[in-house]
């Protein structure tokens, strides 16, 4: 009976890795959509969220049967439920790729945002891309050590959040109300998926000991 609950935790804990990497695409693609105004990359990470939410169902109605049916307790238990609430995170991941997609696709033909903060974005997007392949390796290899690592890139990225506040509140800002707020979105969607990558690579941690970081 044990061999078959970790035959089954296994798979759960694949399906959150393939989460981690089709969500990093995601954001990827919604990025490289951001700055070329692509509206078919947009349409594209789009379209993939409903693939997304579809395997997200389908791995929490399993979490729901082995829990039904398996009842662990102890660090079993924390495995499963730390394995539910990463699905949770990582559905959040993908709606907010497709967010930052719809943006794109509401300024199409213009870019979304003003050349003087692409830097930002495109710095935003490939840190949001790391912390996402990089909780991937933290949940197939169980390293607490790369989880702490994590938080490095996640204080990054708060910061380019932090700036990108102050440049649209500038009394230099002359792009209008429109584009700060698509700015601001927009910083908020990057900030909260790398919120999430990390809440997934801390989950291990907690999995594996009971301890939830600070």
């Amino acid at each position: 009976m044990r061999t078959v609950f970790h035959e089954q935790l296994d798979t759960l804990n694949e399906g959150v890795a393939d989460l981690c990497e089709r969500t990093a695409a995601m954001m990827q693609l919604a990025t490289d959509a951001l700055l070329h105004a692509d509206l078919d990359a947009s349409e594209t990470v789009i379209g993939r969220l409903d693939d997304v939410d579809r395997q997200c169902a389908a791995l929490e109605a399993d979490t729901f049967t082995l829990l039904a049916r398996q009842a662990p307790v102890a660090s079993d238990l924390r495995a499963v439920l730390s394995g539910m609430r990463s699905v949770a995170d990582l559905q959040r991941m993908g709606a907010l790729a497709a967010h930052v997609a719809r943006i794109t696709r509401r300024r199409h033909p213009e870019i979304a945002v003003p050349g003087e903060v692409c830097g930002y974005f495109a710095e935003m997007g490939r840190i949001a891309f790391q912390l996402a392949q990089d909780t991937r390796y933290v949940v197939l290899e169980g390293d607490p050590d790369m989880a702490a690592r994590l938080n490095v890139d996640d204080e990054a990225m708060d910061n380019i959040h932090q700036r990108l506040f102050v440049v649209v509140m500038s009394p230099e800002w002359s792009h209008g109300t429109t584009a700060a707020v698509d700015v601001t979105l927009l910083s908020r969607y990057y900030e909260r998926f790398a919120d999430h990558a990390v809440e997934i690579a801390h989950s291990v941690v907690y999995r594996s000991t009971g301890a939830r970081r600070d």
